[in-house]
């Protein structure tokens, strides 16, 4: 399993990868976290060159790609984290449905090994790329090293759990601020240990509370992999009604607020954070709401890839989705050569970004289907199953 849950080596159920079917199968997640890297870097392209878009006179594309609160701020990421949760499972499926108790040590050790690994590089690529992801998945990789192995009505209520606390920390912060205190401490530079911790768990771009429910849900959608094709239109239509559904309680509950209070009155303030969507109010909407959107995602982009398992298109990002961690590390370097190097691209704007954007991923599909033709697996990927195991 590469950092992004590539199982390039292993199949569904721990078996050898032998067979189209298989191989397609096997294409859904590769294709997915290709796709799901490409709107992260358009996120981070635009919040690092142009910040948020908080002028009043925003355009509806200003407004659908704001990296603070617009409706696609943090769902590609959350869709990394779903696919990553189902790699797991395709790395641990075998000692799992086997008991065997000395194969299911050693995969736990190989998560702790491998989250280590990019806990601490996060941490160091942390100076340069505030917010970065990689920081959050080392700790989602160790954590699922004792999830792997629990019963499914287990992974639901932890990852329901996970959920709950997101929302109730959300809560207390509103609730805290509402009443004159500062609630910066949530949200602390890693200094100690204790602000360490805070970070992990609760502050910052992608914690544990509530982000674990979409490992969770990852993990369980891995299992049932091999029958997908079965459940794919249920859970699209699930998917939609969640997302759909965690939208229009929003709209009527703020339009309720509106008529019933005064807009600076705190019940409406409390009200308009409970109903929350944005991502990173962490509100429940907005966990149920994103998890909703990743299923579809990773649905609709999984029968299209087995649909079309020998096209080109597939090819390319199924060979992009197998080098995401060195990819991802490509763009931290590129966005920083080009912007703060060699000045080459100016925060002008949305459109600077999406250029900015296309352009690197041209280059990147380029260069992943070349270095998989030439060398296989990408350079940091070497790195990291040779520490991992």
């Amino acid at each position: 399993m590469n950092w992004n849950g590539s199982v390039p080596e292993q199949g569904v159920g721990g078996q050898g990868v032998g067979g189209q079917g298989v191989t397609a199968r096997l294409a859904g997640p590769d294709v997915t976290r290709a796709i799901a890297l490409i709107g992260v870097v358009i996120m981070n392209f635009h919040g690092y060159l142009n910040g948020g878009d908080d002028h009043v006179d925003r355009s509806f594309a200003e407004r659908v790609f704001d990296p603070t609160d617009g409706p696609l701020s943090t769902r590609f990421a959350a869709t990394f984290v779903l696919v990553a949760g189902m790699g797991v499972t395709l790395l641990t499926n075998r000692s799992r449905l086997s008991g065997d108790r000395t194969a299911i040590r050693d995969n736990r050790w190989r998560l702790v090994r491998r989250g280590l690994l990019l806990f601490v590089v996060g941490l160091l690529i942390e100076w340069v790329w505030h917010g970065t992801i990689l920081f959050f998945y080392g700790a989602y990789f160790m954590v699922s090293a004792l999830l792997f192995t629990l019963r499914a009505r287990w992974l639901v209520t932890i990852g329901t759990a996970a959920a709950l606390a997101g929302a109730g920390i959300a809560w207390f912060r509103i609730t805290r601020t509402l009443d004159g205190h500062e609630m910066e401490w949530l949200d602390p530079p890693i200094t100690s240990p204790r602000n360490l911790l805070l970070r992990t768990f609760v502050g910052y771009t992608h914690p544990l509370l509530p982000w674990l429910a979409f490992l969770c849900a990852g993990i369980l959608l891995g299992r049932i992999l091999p029958r997908l094709h079965h459940f794919r239109t249920r859970l699209i239509g699930i998917g939609l009604v969640l997302c759909a559904g965690t939208y229009l309680i929003n709209y009527s509950g703020l339009r309720w607020t509106t008529d019933s209070f005064t807009i600076d009155d705190r019940s409406a303030r409390l009200w308009r954070g409970l109903l929350s969507t944005g991502p990173f109010d962490r509100g429940l909407l907005y966990t149920i709401g994103t998890l909703g959107s990743s299923l579809v995602a990773y649905c609709v982009i999984s029968w299209l890839a087995e649909r079309y398992p020998d096209a080109a298109p597939t090819q390319l990002f199924r060979h992009a989705g197998q080098m995401t961690l060195s990819l991802y590390v490509l763009h931290v370097v590129t966005f920083n050569a080009v912007v703060h190097w060699w000045h080459w691209v100016t925060p002008t704007g949305l459109d600077a970004a999406l250029v900015f954007s296309l352009v690197f991923w041209i280059f990147a599909i380029m260069v992943g289907a070349t270095w998989h033709r030439f060398a296989g697996a990408g350079p940091l990927e070497r790195v990291y199953r040779s520490f991992g195991g």
